[in-house]
């Protein structure tokens, strides 16, 4: 056992003349060496805290200050316009314990530090007002005006060089507060398209009545929000959207993203999980140390870093009425799950990381294990797929004391989960439904082999291939995304493989066991984990879910259109809605909020009526000016992404006077029947190239296959896609199968046709193109429809 591995470290022996100590010399190294790490750590990230807290200066600015005062007292010149007699003047110290020059000295040294940070402030509230300006976002893609060019070079000017990741926050304008007059206005020009005349008439009044009665004092106290706390929006949504929700997390909040789409650098299981485990624990480092490069638009715009922080060490505790996010120190410990058992894998030995053969001889060890799951722990993690209110009462009565909350805590503070599957998956061009499969598995696998509460659940199948599981609360998907691709690029570029598939590095057969978690689990909370599990289980076998590539064409041919790819495909989603339901509905994309501080998402709304209007005209073949009327509602749509990048969206202004309304227990008919409108086409595009360390157009073949989500309606779509490349779209498609009016694979088909369709508007212009020499053919290697 590993406890008595451990244990033969320290031994001791109680003579009459006192008591004889042995000690192994492996155990002190590893006791230094552990102290020396540790203190090291703290050692960069005080030095790194300190970088950033006084970013866009550095700590060496100081120093050419106070040069530069004291360098004034020999030359008889004052700069500081008598304030530096007036401190020596005044110091709380006795004549007599000074000398005259050493006063002055003094004085000159605490003038110098007190004109230091004043340029701090300065140089960051000179780039906060820079960074508030959003004009360069509304201009056409390719043509800058003069002024967005002078911006952009005071913004980089005064951006400083090398920022670590938290360099900029203090920088970072809040959130703006829209107008609510702006904002009602913008909501009913959402709606028209929806509502017939009598319906938009009824909710005109409901609007009109609500901005000329309850609005202004709902609105007050948000702008007193939004000065006091750092984001007005971020907080409540959290707190309301996720953490209060009751029913399943699993399918209706949890997202999932993919490995690889073609390449799979090698078959063995445990060698996989270990190279990406080693280069997860490379990116923990990075990021407590706050080592990785801020993200930035256009190179240079940066972007919040605060969803990064809770990525590691952090879970979603279930509560009677609430849940919480703990997030935790650093944890120096993993939890398996392999074939209902629990498994504790320490990451670190002498003060460093496990090494990737050291992580894959663990894993294997896991894997060779032939022990049987302790009675109720096959399917303990269905707990976390259920309903959250039967979760927190079972955590509360049978995990609170004894072997049971040692190993829950041990699940709850590990870094991550992983569990090591035994059932392949995969894209498989020759299987018609593997990504169906794959997206599955990784969305919901078998509702009891993912727990679902971590932050993220790492899933390791035996074919190689893997795959993450990521709880919402704490972060959205492009947060995830940044790490999934420095992880990918680190195990296929950096790491690798021997021949044989394994880990490079030599195999160290010394380390510890992976421990046994151990369960007293008793008949009462079986009853209750068997019920959380068919809740999930009927949540998962109601998924109907389609993944497959678009090939046709991709970026490359829609930017020679000289349009928006996002707003491409969002009118093709548009068009195939309409063709799949004969309606069109309320459509949510999701858009970042990110250039402000502690921003997370706002909604686009991309059903519009410039969107309708070209639908509309694709099913009429009298229409003429179509391709008018696409590009009409292509700009609409871009200029809402624009809006709701630059804090001017609509749903997120009006969730917050919501939450305010019920606070101050004011009811209003018109907020609530906005925020029970239900989203039947919900979207959201997965970012991809954040961090640029694969050249994908010299590694073709080492593209993600982009990740996805449940449906948000009962009766709607789930669509996620992936624009890869030039050549390359990949689409995650989601509803329900109790549903008899929705259909995954029908609406893919569907998109495909829309897709195809509007690409053939641009037939005359492309052949113009063609004739210029400026257009590349399309692909025609998949069948039509």
């Amino acid at each position: 056992m590993a406890e008595a591995h451990q244990a033969v470290g320290f031994q001791f022996t109680v003579r009459p003349d006192g008591v004889d100590l042995k000690l192994s010399q492996d155990v002190i190294k590893n006791i230094y060496l552990s102290g020396v790490t540790a203190w090291k750590k703290k050692a960069i990230q005080f030095k790194n805290g300190v970088l950033a807290g006084v970013y866009p200066a550095c700590p060496s600015s100081w120093l050419i200050v106070v040069i530069a005062m004291m360098s004034s007292l020999y030359i008889r010149v004052d700069p500081s316009l008598g304030m530096i007699d007036a401190i020596k003047d005044n110091l709380p110290l006795s004549r007599d314990c000074m000398s005259v020059q050493t006063r002055a000295v003094l004085s000159a040294i605490l003038f110098a530090t007190g004109l230091w940070l004043f340029l701090i402030y300065l140089l960051r509230y000179t780039l906060k007002a820079l960074l508030s300006y959003h004009g360069w976002i509304f201009e056409s893609h390719g043509r800058m005006s003069t002024s967005t060019k002078v911006w952009l070079s005071l913004v980089k000017m005064f951006s400083g060089r090398r920022p670590l990741l938290f360099s900029f926050q203090a920088s970072l304008p809040r959130l703006p507060v829209p107008r609510v007059d702006d904002t009602i206005r913008r909501y009913l020009e959402s709606v028209h398209p929806l509502l017939d005349s009598d319906q938009y008439d009824q909710m005109e009044v409901l609007a009109n009545d609500f901005k000329n009665s309850k609005a202004a004092q709902l609105q007050r106290f948000l702008i007193l929000k939004s000065y006091w706390a750092t984001n007005y929006v971020s907080d409540w949504w959290e707190e309301y959207i996720y953490l209060r929700g009751r029913s399943p997390i699993m399918v209706n909040s949890n997202f999932y993203i993919m490995d690889l789409l073609y390449v799979t650098p090698t078959h063995r299981q445990a060698a996989r999980a270990g190279n990406v485990v080693h280069a997860m624990l490379q990116y923990r480092r990075k990021l407590e140390r706050g080592e990785h490069a801020p993200m930035r638009a256009l190179g240079t715009v940066p972007m919040c870093s605060t969803q990064m922080e809770r990525m590691f060490n952090t879970t979603r505790i279930p509560g009677i009425e609430t849940d919480i996010v703990q997030h935790l120190a650093d944890r120096k410990h993993l939890v398996v799950y392999h074939k209902g058992r629990f498994f504790k894998v320490w990451l670190y030995t002498g003060g460093r990381h496990l090494l990737p053969s050291e992580l894959e001889t663990q894993f294997q060890r896991i894997l060779n294990d032939n022990s049987e799951p302790q009675p109720g722990e096959l399917k303990l993690a269905a707990l976390t797929a259920g309903h959250r209110v039967p979760w927190a009462r079972t955590r509360i009565k049978h995990f609170s004391h004894g072997v049971n909350k040692v190993s829950l805590d041990a699940i709850e503070s590990a870094a991550f989960f992983l569990t090591l599957d035994d059932e392949p998956q995969g894209y498989d061009p020759a299987k018609t439904n593997s990504l169906d499969s794959y997206a599955k598995s990784l969305l919901h696998g078998k509702c009891y082999d993912r727990w679902f509460d971590k932050s993220f659940t790492l899933i390791s199948y035996p074919n190689g291939k893997i795959g993450i599981n990521a709880e919402h609360s704490w972060a959205d998907a492009p947060i995830v995304g940044h790490m999934w691709e420095y992880i990918l690029a680190t195990d296929c570029f950096h790491l690798g493989y021997t021949e044989e598939g394994h880990c490079k590095g030599d195999e160290n057969k010394g380390l510890p066991y992976p421990t046994r978690l151990q369960w007293q689990i008793t008949k009462e909370c079986q009853d209750a984990i068997g019920t959380s599990y068919l809740w999930a289980k009927q949540i998962a076998d109601d998924v109907d879910f389609h993944g497959y590539l678009f090939t046709e064409f991709g970026k490359g041919l829609i930017k020679k259109c000289r349009t928006s790819p996002d707003a491409f495909i969002q009118l093709a989603l548009q068009l195939a809605q309409f063709r799949d339901q004969g309606v069109f509905c309320l459509t949510y994309e999701s858009s970042m909020t990110r250039m402000f501080r502690d921003g997370r998402t706002e909604t686009v709304r991309s059903c519009t009526s410039e969107a309708v209007a070209f639908v509309r005209a694709m099913e009429d073949p009298s229409v003429k000016e179509i391709l008018a009327l696409f590009r009409n509602a292509a700009d609409k749509h871009q200029n809402m992404y624009r809006l709701a990048m630059t804090g001017s969206g609509i749903d997120r202004h009006l969730f917050c006077l919501y939450i305010v309304s019920k606070y101050l227990g004011i009811d209003s008919q018109f907020l609530e029947k906005v925020l029970s409108e239900p989203w039947r086409l919900s979207t959201s595009q997965t970012p991809q190239q954040q961090l640029n360390l694969i050249d994908i157009n010299k590694f073709p073949k080492y593209v993600g296959a982009g990740g996805g989500f449940g449906p948000v309606a009962d009766d709607g779509y789930g669509v996620s896609y992936i624009i890869i490349g030039e050549d390359l779209i990949t689409f995650h498609i989601s509803s329900k199968f109790s549903s008899p009016d929705t259909d995954s694979y029908r609406f893919g088909q569907h998109i495909q046709r829309a897709m195809l369709d509007i690409k053939r508007l641009f037939m005359p212009e492309n052949d113009k193109l063609e004739q210029h020499g400026e257009f590349v053919q399309l692909k025609n290697g998949k069948k039509h429809i």
